[in-house]
């Protein structure tokens, strides 16, 4: 595991982002741990976070693309605060862009802020999460009638859980299947399992053998295969 990963499981953690105890998903799963990115409240925060972002860009993909995508409305902290981490720290002056939730009829109209892509661009997509991928639906759908014929090179999230949906694929693997669109996370469950496991954070264990136990259970019964 790269040092930035370790390094930001400390943060989110640190954050308040990563908690652990007893939680009830979406799904209506009982989990042990849960990842709550509306947790990151402050500018030194957010600064931090584009890093992380901006180095999983970097070992993932490297290169630039046309355009940066961030969807309404949490990806829109998140896409500028990427682009401006993979600038300032790596030299990479990358177009961004996000989308309003509802077209303005007034001044410059439209839906897109920022560099609007262009057909045949190439584009990334910063989100937080992948649950039912119903989010990153609504963006193609908003691409392909903004714009036109684009390529996705990624989309990038934060943390991979690694569970089943309703059938076998996780959020991610569904994702890859029904869009070819390959999906980056910063960090995986099982990421957080190894680095977590006994680590001290600010004098106290966060995930014990008890929670351990706990994980491990909850991934056997509902993670992918």
């Amino acid at each position: 595991m790269t040092n930035y990963k370790g390094e930001f499981i400390e943060f989110m953690a640190r954050s308040g982002v990563l908690t652990f105890g007893e939680f009830k998903t979406k799904s209506g799963r009982l989990s042990p741990y849960f990842v709550n990115t509306g947790n990151y409240r402050t500018g030194a925060q957010m600064a931090k976070l584009g890093e992380y972002y901006a180095s999983c860009y970097m070992e993932k993909i490297g290169k630039p693309v046309n355009v940066l995508y961030g969807p309404a409305y949490k990806g829109i902290p998140l896409v500028v605060t990427a682009a401006t981490s993979l600038y300032r720290n790596h030299g990479l002056d990358i177009p961004f862009c996000f989308n309003r939730k509802e077209a303005k009829t007034h001044g410059e109209g439209g839906i897109m802020i920022g560099q609007t892509p262009k057909q045949g661009d190439s584009i990334v997509i910063i989100e937080d999460v992948i649950t039912a991928g119903t989010a990153l639906r609504e963006t193609m759908e908003i691409l392909k009638n903004e714009v036109g014929d684009v390529k996705i090179e990624a989309l990038i999230i934060q943390t991979d859980r690694m569970e089943r949906m309703t059938g076998e694929l996780s959020a991610v693997g569904q994702v890859e299947r029904d869009f070819g669109i390959a999906v980056h996370s910063i960090v995986t469950v099982q990421d957080i399992i190894e680095h977590m496991h006994g680590r001290e954070i600010d004098g106290k264990v966060l995930l014990d053998d008890d929670v351990l136990a706990k994980m491990k259970a909850y991934l056997h019964e509902y993670g992918v295969k």
